[in-house]
């Protein structure tokens, strides 16, 4: 489970973050996970309950924001949403397709004390 270690990642933004911006408490944590970052949602979730014990995010909520996968085929010049990796085009059918959004996994905002 690569979740765990992703979850732990995370909370060191989160203590990077509270020794620069000097809070000591964290609310809500807003994770964008795109749907080709090959992140399971549940694990992701469990992970972070884990690793935020003993922390200054113990009280924490985790939400995590959805970002769906994009690409551009090549064979009808198209921005496309993509589901998964190798999927064929949506409108063309074609298989050239060039990722170009829905791979990441970063904490867009914080609420803090």
């Amino acid at each position: 489970m690569h979740e765990l270690s992703l979850c732990e990642g995370v909370m060191q933004v989160l203590e990077d973050a509270a020794r620069n911006q000097g809070f000591g408490c964290v609310n809500v944590v807003w994770l964008e996970v795109g749907a080709l970052a090959g992140v399971e949602l549940d694990a992701m979730r469990f992970g972070f309950d884990v690793v935020k014990k003993d922390t200054l995010a113990e009280n924490a909520r985790l939400e995590i924001i959805r970002i769906p996968g994009q690409a551009w085929c090549h064979s009808c010049a198209k921005g496309v949403e993509i589901r998964q990796r190798f999927d064929a085009c949506p409108h063309c059918g074609g298989y050239q397709l060039q990722v170009t959004g829905g791979e990441e996994l970063r904490v867009k905002e914080l609420e803090v004390e």
